[in-house]
């Protein structure tokens, strides 16, 4: 049987959905430590320029290599290729960071909660794989 034009791809082998909620406290957390590590620069009053390249930098780094950031480390979710899962490297990383900077992209999801940032790069918000 033929698939519809509206049915989407099933979500990576053993990994579930983040909720809004976890993802939304993840880069809260990621926000602040980026804030504080900016604030050695320059006030937010002065520059607000810096904790916004921290985080740009930090998402990538942390997402293309371990697949989570502190923040979601804490929450346990993690960022993974879509479909297939794993680690969605160091190129994706940046255009995901890169449109989550611009923070709009990441307000507009689809049924599986991907924001543009993440169908751009390729990757899916998922609750972390215990270990």
């Amino acid at each position: 049987m033929a698939a519809s034009v509206n049915d989407s791809p099933a979500t990576p082998a053993g990994l579930k959905s983040a909720g809004l909620g976890p993802r939304l406290a993840a880069i809260l957390i990621d926000w602040v430590l980026c804030l504080l590590i900016g604030s050695l620069y320059a006030t937010p009053a002065e520059a607000a320029w810096p904790p916004v390249v921290i985080l740009v930098v930090a998402n990538t780094l942390f997402l293309g290599l371990f697949g989570q950031t502190p923040g979601m480390r804490l929450m346990r979710i993690q960022c993974a290729a879509y479909p297939a899962g794993g680690v969605i490297g160091l190129r994706n990383a940046l255009i995901r960071s890169v449109l989550l900077g611009l923070f709009i992209p990441a307000l507009i999801m689809d049924g599986q909660g991907r924001g543009l940032h993440d169908r751009a790069a390729g990757s899916i918000v998922a609750a972390a794989r215990r270990r």
